[in-house]
């Protein structure tokens, strides 16, 4: 795909200050959508994706029937990733024209050009990932099922938040949190998973020792969790595929054995719309967590968790052919590599500042450091990172119906840039989506929320049996 040939690649009125060519996803698909619309040979793409609990979700778009065929695929291929990233699914059945449907199913096999996304979703659902082309009448329904989650404030309660470069404790008593910290860690370089389970059950001690008693624990984590288990993580990177089911995949629940309490743990995007959620409290609330990866939660109009994946890190937000590729999926142009500690250190290449040796968190530190002596170049580096963050909020407002509030937390916002940040993201609203910049409000929590927020929403997931 030459980007001078593609209607996909179109650049941003709202530049970044660094250099760097950048096509949203947001522009590209809007121009794509107007071409449908001035052509008289559309087609219909339909499609339902479903996962565990045999729920299912569908999604239906116009297409281009006869022209541009090559912008048309790589439309719904990227698309169909998106999907797969945000709801999730083992199962994704697709009413296309012919050869679309054939690509997309070559593609998302498990020998295929997206087969990383076709294995983490067979590993995630513990299914064989399959691409069943059906005719639009056969198309499965919609079965969503949300429920409401967390919220429960009363006990002697301990959250934590388990993150790539550190993990976040509270100690939460009543509603209010008495003692949070956080601990320094590098899980994902440790092929032994009991290193995991004594380090967290470390820092459990170390909150339980604010709190007269314990009796639930709440935790967040990165990865994908489902029914309190570990289904994909990165945190366990470099542990064996088989010591992973048998010790990493129950960790979760050998720790509420462990403190024979409740426990529940659940993705940290879902906690951070959670805790944005209680924080503001609003619901339609987009959850972005800019941290060691990019995490995201969705609580719906009806302050419903609806068990989508909201796995963001992973979803295409960037037509560009040469956009950065995420040394995990092997893609390229995936939001990881535009909103996490990795953003900072690729966009510090570009503006100039030399990284000191050692952990992508303490990089970040140098230039959030740098920022705060007002050093222009790191100022660019936050000023970029926000105008990629106007055009994701415009993409996602396509696929979280009813987005309200977007609240980002996470590391990377912490201190000046946050502002920079949002302040950026704001601006492309209001020059290429003046109607989003009307409807859907950008929230930074304050400093202290930023960087503890989601351990004490954490600690309320859990219900203390005999409580209400």
């Amino acid at each position: 795909m030459k980007e001078a040939e593609s209607i996909l690649c179109q650049r941003p009125s709202v530049a970044t200050p660094l250099d760097i060519p950048f096509f949203p996803v947001a522009l590209g698909n809007r121009a794509y959508q107007q071409a449908v619309a001035r052509s008289k040979q559309t087609a219909t793409v339909s499609i339902a994706l479903e996962r565990n609990q045999g729920l299912i979700s569908t999604f239906s778009t116009q297409i281009l029937a006869e022209e541009r065929p090559t912008d048309t695929l790589r439309y719904i291929e990227r698309l169909v990733k998106f999907l797969l990233w945000q709801v999730g699914g083992w199962k994704l059945s697709l009413s296309a024209p012919p050869a679309i449907g054939e690509a997309i199913r070559s593609a998302y096999s498990l020998t295929g050009r997206m087969a990383f996304d076709a294995r983490l979703m067979q590993q995630s659902y513990g299914r064989p990932f399959e691409v069943v082309l059906v005719a639009a009448e056969e198309l499965p329904a919609s079965r969503e099922s949300g429920s409401l989650l967390g919220g429960h404030l009363e006990g002697c309660r301990i959250g934590f938040d388990l993150g790539a470069s550190d993990y976040k404790l509270s100690a939460v008593q009543d509603g209010k949190a008495v003692f949070t910290t956080e601990i320094p860690w590098d899980p994902r370089v440790q092929p032994d998973p009991e290193w995991h389970f004594a380090k967290i059950q470390e820092g459990l001690k170390l909150a339980a020792s604010h709190l007269p008693r314990v009796d639930a624990i709440g935790g967040s984590s990165a990865g994908i969790i489902l029914d309190n288990e570990v289904r994909v993580a990165s945190l366990f990177r470099s542990v064996d595929p088989t010591l992973f089911q048998e010790k990493a995949r129950t960790i979760f629940h050998r720790l509420g054995k462990a403190w024979n309490v409740p426990i529940e743990v659940a993705n940290d995007g879902d906690v951070t719309a959670l805790a944005g959620g209680m924080s503001l409290g609003v619901n339609a609330i987009l959850g972005i967590a800019m941290g060691s990866s990019l995490a995201a939660g969705w609580r719906d109009g009806e302050g419903r968790i609806l068990g989508w994946l909201n796995e963001l890190a992973f979803v295409p937000i960037d037509y560009s052919p040469e956009g950065p590729l995420d040394e995990w999926s092997g893609d390229r142009g995936c939001g990881v590599q535009f909103f996490s500690q990795q953003a900072v250190v690729r966009l510090a290449g570009y503006a100039g500042i030399p990284l000191p040796p050692g952990h992508p968190a303490e990089q970040l530190k140098h230039v959030q450091d740098l920022q705060s002596q007002g050093d222009e170049r790191a100022a660019k580096i936050f000023e970029s990172i926000g105008v990629y963050f106007g055009y994701a909020v415009a993409q996602f407002a396509s696929h979280y119906p009813g987005l309200q509030h977007v609240l980002t937390l996470g590391r990377v916002t912490s201190g000046a840039g946050g502002d920079l940040i949002l302040a950026r993201a704001n601006e492309v609203l209001a020059t290429d989506f003046p109607e989003l910049s009307k409807s859907i409000l950008l929230h930074l929590p304050d400093e202290k929320s930023k960087r503890h927020g989601q351990a004490v929403a954490a600690a309320s997931l859990p219900i203390i049996t005999g409580r209400s």
